[in-house]
């Protein structure tokens, strides 16, 4: 590593405006578990997305488990999803006791190809889970025109895509009967761990607010037992953070699409690496790139004090689950993508130190290239 330099992380974000003190002033004010301020960060979070219902759960992943378990995925259904994704998406499909069915991505996107979706239905296919991997836009319009089709359920996994939109500026999460969002650290806001479900169905937010507390929303004096459920619930320490980092979002949005110019202008000239691109409207946490030589890559900016990520796994590499079929525009994606360093709190001189470095490995990997001569 180099000496002297600042270590670059491959994620950069602060908790600095107030969030100390909001979350102390819920404690002081016994604010503790799920209680108004809570009710006051779904009600804002609504609001922001232009939805009519926000429900606030202990995780992403909880998300997507209690969407699945209120719109009645059970063991013997199949749930189409994209080959790439964060392993929550599936593991959630698994734990109602159905099945994920994965589906290619675009060519040149790691996105779901919704031209891919149809050949995927069963007589056992109940949903469609598409993910706006970084913020990147599903086509909708296909997928619930599909589903209307066959009589599916969609749920969006919006978890990496808060303050992204569609072509007509319809926020990514609010596509569909239920959104799925993150809150965790690596994401545009966080509150360290949590999530919510977005939602313009009134009959599903009401069983999604019971099932988050074991089936009952009154839980000083419970008259019955209603409906299976589990304890997803929030807290208003949590909400309290999120209320400040909310605040904070537009600048938040602004400095990521900063971020996202100064990387795709500085590496278009920058061999051995494809940057692979946003589209308007899009708002990508992530910078993501393509490298034909992933770990001398990665090994050669760590020596340089620069941290990068790989990106997850192809989801049908995984044993556990039997697939039976070739996924051919995933694989590059997973073998070749690679996360530079990122995040709303990155600076622009980090940014050129990447830069300059990823240019500096391109030319010493053009240089260590043999000499094709003139019969070669």
């Amino acid at each position: 590593m180099t000496a002297g330099r600042p270590f670059i992380p491959w994620w950069s974000t602060t908790f600095s405006n107030g969030e100390a003190e909001a979350a102390a002033d819920a404690v002081r004010g016994r604010l503790l578990s799920q209680g108004p301020v809570t009710r006051e960060f779904e009600e804002q979070l609504a609001d922001y997305l232009g939805c009519r219902h926000v429900v606030a759960v202990t995780s992403g992943s909880s998300a997507l488990l209690l969407s699945l378990l209120a719109l009645g995925i059970v063991h013997g259904d199949e749930v189409l999803i994209p080959n790439r994704t964060w392993v929550a998406t599936a593991h959630a499909v698994h734990l109602c006791g159905a099945t994920p069915v994965f589906v290619d991505t675009e060519p040149r996107l790691p996105v779901l190809d919704v031209d891919d979706l149809r050949s995927r239905v069963t007589p056992r296919t109940r949903a469609i889970l598409p993910v706006h991997m970084n913020g990147r836009c599903v086509d909708m319009g296909p997928v619930n025109a599909l589903a209307e089709e066959f009589g599916l359920t969609v749920i969006e996994d919006a978890a990496q895509a808060l303050g992204s939109k569609d072509i007509s500026g319809r926020a990514l999460g609010t596509l569909s009967r239920a959104g799925c969002f993150s809150l965790s650290v690596a994401k545009i806001i966080s509150t360290g761990q949590g999530g919510f479900i977005a939602t313009d169905d009134s009959e599903l937010d009401g069983r999604l607010r019971a099932m988050r507390t074991h089936g009952v929303e009154n839980t000083v004096e419970p008259n019955a037992w209603v409906m299976p459920g589990f304890n997803f619930r929030f807290t208003d320490v949590l909400a309290s953070i999120g209320l400040v980092q909310l605040r904070a979002l537009p600048e938040r949005i602004a400095r990521l699409q900063e971020i996202y110019t100064r990387y795709s202008t500085g590496l278009r000239s920058i061999a051995h690496v494809a940057f692979i691109p946003m589209k308007a409207g899009e708002v990508g946490p992530y910078i993501e790139v393509l490298a034909s030589d992933r770990a001398a890559l990665s090994s050669f900016l760590m020596e340089k004090g620069i941290e990068t990520r790989n990106f997850y796994p192809d989801m049908d590499t995984a044993p556990y689950w039997k697939v039976g079929r070739s996924l051919d525009n995933s694989r590059i994606f997973g073998r070749e993508g690679l996360y530079l360093p990122s995040g709303p709190s990155i600076t622009d001189d980090e940014i050129d130190r990447v830069l300059e470095a990823v240019a500096e490995f391109g030319d010493r990997t053009t240089q260590q290239q043999p000499e094709m001569n003139e019969g070669g």
